[in-house]
């Protein structure tokens, strides 16, 4: 049996959001299927399963997509003043045309429907559940010695319809993914300044807030 590179906490230690470091060499069949294998062996609400993954290597589809996030990338820095403005700049926002391949993770909220177990007092639960599948796809990835960027910078209808989804169907993280020259030691944002992580005490209760 396979074994990965890193154990757990190690992945987790290293994940990051991976925008400038894609080296766009070619990805092992069978490293892409344990990595998507993990994603679909996420937990999820009633045993829905509620996610896709539409895997994106058409070059005119992701120059499309690209075109798209900076465009987006655009709308958000005119929002911004000063500072802000000054450090967004510095920011590179994707690596969509860098990375191997994309990965489309949608959520289909009519699986398992109309009873799905454990949903019908927390509509978003399914929408979690999809999120799990994304958490679990990246640190395979980190595990594997790949890298993965979650793309933000687009609208839902524009993806949509990009990638011809169904009635229904949301997408939920456009994904670049594959190998890289390295993972930074530091997150992007914080190494340009935009945010730092809180430390864990700052965010922990007990019993109530």
């Amino acid at each position: 049996m396979h074994e990965p590179v890193l154990g757990l906490y190690e992945a987790i230690e290293r994940r990051r959001d991976v925008r400038a470091e894609f080296s766009g060499a070619p990805m092992d069949d069978a490293v892409l299927e344990r990595v998507l294998g993990a994603a679909h062996a996420a937990p999820s609400v009633g045993l829905s399963q509620p996610w896709d993954f539409v895997l994106v290597d058409d070059p005119r589809i992701r120059r499309s997509f690209h075109e798209h996030v900076v465009g987006e990338r655009r709308v958000f820095a005119d929002s911004l003043d000063g500072d802000r403005a000054e450090r967004f700049a510095e920011i590179k926002v994707e690596g969509i045309l860098d990375s191997t391949l994309s990965v489309v993770v949608t959520y289909d909220p009519s699986r398992g429907a109309p009873s799905v177990l454990g949903r019908h007092a927390i509509a978003d639960a399914g929408l979690y559940s999809v999120c799990l599948a994304i958490e679990n796809l990246w640190l395979a990835a980190t595990a594997e010695g790949l890298g993965v960027g979650w793309v933000s910078f687009y609208r839902e209808p524009f993806l949509s319809e990009l990638v011809g989804l169904p009635e229904g169907v949301r997408p939920v993280a456009w994904l670049c993914l594959g190998p890289v020259t390295h993972l930074e030691s530091v997150p992007d944002l914080e190494r340009h300044g935009w945010r730092r992580r809180l430390p864990l005490a700052s965010v922990l209760h007990r019993n109530r807030w």
